[in-house]
């Protein structure tokens, strides 16, 4: 039984699949099936059971997964420690984000940190949910991930950062734009533009807007906030998003227009990590930089972008 069975091992187990497993690291799928083959003859057991759609991992396979997951989580902080230590200051610090996280939580910390740390590398990895983003957190050397806040994770502490008031993405030509706030009536029956219902800030939104009994229409669903207010702002549907830093709204009277939701419950972000005690020195500044910048009001150009 050696580390590489069991990180394969474990990375089929969440992947549920074997073929998926061997296109990520560049093999075949006999290779991959071997690493599995050798902890089912060293444990005499098996590990996985094929499903209608991939495998899924038996009892005794989920008994294995969860105990080398832990190890091999712990062994990899520990040699990034050493690492850290080794180098000084110097090393990587390894964060997972969604796509458009960056540029509104951390481009003040990133130029921040980077003056502060010169010899510091960090490294951006992209997925497409919170969910996605704790998988990976805990499947590899990742030090940080920015994700919505939710419901616990096991294996994962998560850290609130910042609570996101809720506001209507408008057109300023649209009826609603003139409005000092929106109420749960005016959201009624109106068409949005929805945010991905697998995300957790989609989840929370649908759950805030059916304890309202808001019944919205949806031409479409969007991958990110982003998307959200560019479509709004071409005219083609009305967006609830979160007041992130930085949203690029026009500010010369003609572009959008994004008026405060008070009746809908603020979403919380920030970091997950597997744990905070045993996180990197380097990812503790670079989160803590992070967390520094969101507490600052943010620099806004001059203009009516944002409904008094």
């Amino acid at each position: 039984m050696t580390l590489d069975d069991l990180r394969v091992f474990v990375a089929v187990c969440r992947a549920g699949s074997l073929s998926a497993v061997a296109r990520d690291l560049a093999c075949t799928q006999s290779a991959v099936s071997q690493h599995v083959k050798r902890l089912e003859r060293e444990t005499g057991m098996s590990l996985l059971e094929r499903q209608p759609r991939g495998v899924a991992p038996t009892a005794a396979g989920h008994i294995l997964c969860d105990a080398a997951a832990d190890g091999i989580a712990g062994l990899d902080r520990a040699l990034h420690r050493l690492g850290d230590l080794a180098n000084g200051e110097s090393g990587t610090v390894r964060i997972t984000t969604g796509g458009t996280t960056v540029r509104h939580f951390m481009a003040e910390a990133v130029v921040s940190f980077r003056r502060r740390y010169p010899k510091v590398n960090l490294e951006f990895r992209t997925e497409t949910s919170s969910r996605s983003c704790f998988d990976a957190l805990l499947a590899s050397n990742l030090d940080l991930a920015w994700i919505t806040i939710g419901g616990p994770v096991r294996g994962i502490e998560q850290r609130p950062v910042v609570d996101l008031p809720w506001v209507l993405a408008v057109r300023a030509d649209d009826r609603l734009a003139a409005h000092s706030h929106i109420d749960s009536s005016d959201l009624d029956r109106i068409r949005l533009v929805r945010l991905p219902p697998n995300s957790t800030s989609g989840t929370q939104l649908d759950a805030a807007f059916a304890e309202l009994g808001i019944r919205s229409g949806s031409d479409t669903s969007v991958a990110d906030w982003d998307t959200a207010l560019l479509l709004a702002e071409l005219g083609l549907g009305h967006a609830v998003v979160p007041a992130v830093p930085g949203l690029p709204v026009p500010s010369d009277g003609d572009g959008l227009r994004l008026v405060p939701i008070p009746a809908l419950p603020p979403l919380s972000v920030g970091w997950a990590v597997r744990r905070w005690d045993a996180l990197p020195p380097l990812a503790r500044t670079f989160a803590d930089t992070v967390a520094d910048s969101c507490a600052r009001p943010p620099l806004r150009a001059p203009g009516p972008d944002i409904a008094p």
